[in-house]
């Protein structure tokens, strides 16, 4: 399974477009900052899933969907958020903390629109894709083994 992973994209959809034709995704997941580009993209791909949560700019009251979600794909658990609620321009320990203690596999963020994907000590996967004005995630779930890396956009 491949999933693509997309935040910050305030408006601007093209590297969502260029990513999901250059890869064909099995799945997308936008973190918000603007959540309706996620549904711009939602009804351009009607057979793709896409997964998606609010972000700080996507207003209060906008979105029915809940800030954090956890998911399961292919076997593996994903924590999701913008990550305002966490504070991450400040740190990632409080986002680190609540995947943890939700025991998943995967922590996915943006806000910072810095890219970052590293997997710690104790097997937790923690991805922020940065901005998809430049660049993208890609997370690769196959024979029980989970990979994942930031990308840029051409």
């Amino acid at each position: 399974m491949k999933i693509l992973v997309f935040s910050d994209s305030h408006h601007d959809t093209s590297g969502m477009y260029w990513a999901i034709e250059e890869h064909h995704p099995d799945h997308v997941i936008h973190l918000g900052d603007y959540q309706k580009d996620a549904e711009e993209v939602a009804r351009v791909y009607q057979q793709l899933p896409i997964c998606m949560v609010p972000g700080n700019c996507d207003g209060w009251g906008y979105s029915l969907e809940p800030d954090k979600k956890r998911i399961r794909l292919n076997g593996t658990s994903i924590l999701l958020g913008h990550g305002h609620q966490w504070h991450v321009k400040q740190g990632y320990a409080r986002a680190i903390a609540e995947a943890r203690a939700a025991d998943v596999d995967l922590l996915l963020f943006g806000h910072t629109h810095v890219p970052y994907c590293t997997q710690l000590e104790d097997g937790l996967w923690v991805m922020n894709p940065g901005s998809c004005a430049s660049t993208y995630g890609i997370i690769t779930i196959a024979d029980g083994q989970l990979r994942c890396s930031v990308e840029t956009i051409p």
